[in-house]
């Protein structure tokens, strides 16, 4: 099944941009520049749209304007109104399980702690695909919620950077359905 609609997960306003929870918007805010979309306020949605044109496939770009732990308001809000199954959606997003500059893609699975997900998965289910783009961790669970709305390192946001752009070139084979292949050059760091 192709992929018709890609989220990004984030948080909105100037403040989170270059956070570390902000991976997934950095992500689609990337692909959107690549493939020429641009971005417009769609309230009906609760995000910034964009429609792009990927390798012949006509994909959407989500970006939710609600804080992560609503994130699953804007996913359910635009699948709903274009009728687009949930297999045919990609989410990115952070992942504190994943060290800095490695990327992986899944398809279906549990929220994992992650509140962008687990409301997700109240809103549209869990089956849809996943790129997980490790951010790594601080090493002390009470640092987290510091840690991932902080921004990294140089090195760190360098590494981030060079997997987003390493996963942008595969972007193809995942839109395609064809994430075995993806997934053969995306999973050797």
């Amino acid at each position: 099944m192709s992929i018709t609609l890609i989220i990004g997960l984030g948080n909105p306003g100037d403040k989170y941009t270059k956070t570390r929870h902000n991976v997934g918007f950095w992500f689609i805010d990337e692909l959107a520049n690549h493939y020429g979309a641009n971005f417009k306020v769609e309230s009906k949605f609760s995000g910034e749209v964009a429609k792009a044109n990927i390798e012949g496939h006509s994909v959407w770009l989500l970006k939710p304007s609600t804080f992560m732990n609503r994130s699953g308001l804007a996913a359910h809000q635009i699948s709903s109104f274009y009728k687009i199954p949930v297999d045919q959606v990609l989410v990115a997003y952070d992942e504190l399980d994943l060290p800095v500059g490695t990327v992986r893609l899944k398809v279906s699975g549990g929220h994992g702690g992650h509140n962008g997900l687990r409301d997700l998965h109240a809103q549209i289910t869990k089956e849809y695909t996943r790129l997980r783009f490790g951010i790594g961790h601080p090493g002390d669970s009470r640092k987290v919620a510091d840690y991932v709305l902080s921004r990294p390192s140089q090195d760190d946001e360098i590494s981030i950077q060079n997997t987003i752009d390493k996963t942008i070139a595969e972007i193809d084979k995942i839109i395609s359905g064809d994430t075995q292949k993806a997934m053969n050059t995306l999973h050797t760091d």
